[in-house]
């Protein structure tokens, strides 16, 4: 199967993310490519070429700006993605998310504003996998 093929962007691997884990606070502005896996505190803004991951225990406050973004954990903010905004049963957030698509799974709580940059028209679906 080809990586443009797979659905979920946490499905693709493109070698080792850049982590930030859990304990660990990060204060200011997070820039740099590839992709990186936030399992910690970041209070501030990021400009990223590539994927940001915001995992369960992962907590944002402020803007995240990258290619495409994965939210699973709290984010006070707002996301703008050139490409695919996921969010997970798990996240909770509060402000606006714009990307090309957004896929928000049942359970996830979002408090503000999505807009999609490309779609029309809404695609429903139901996260099978566990």
């Amino acid at each position: 199967m080809t990586e443009s093929r797979l659905r979920r962007l946490r499905d693709r691997k493109t070698g080792a993310s850049t982590l930030i884990n859990q304990g660990c606070k990060i204060t200011g502005l997070v820039s740099g490519q590839g992709d990186f896996l936030i399992n910690g505190e970041v209070e501030g803004d990021c400009d990223v070429q590539g994927t940001v991951t915001l995992a369960e225990n992962g907590i944002w406050s402020g803007t995240i700006k990258a290619d495409a973004v994965i939210i699973s954990g709290r984010l006070d903010g707002e996301i703008v993605a050139a490409g695919n905004v996921e969010i997970t049963a798990s996240a909770r957030i509060s402000g606006t998310v714009t990307g090309e698509a957004i896929a928000v799974a049942v359970g996830a709580v979002v408090d503000g504003v999505m807009q999609t940059t490309v779609q029309d028209e809404p695609t429903e679906f139901v996260e099978k996998r566990q």
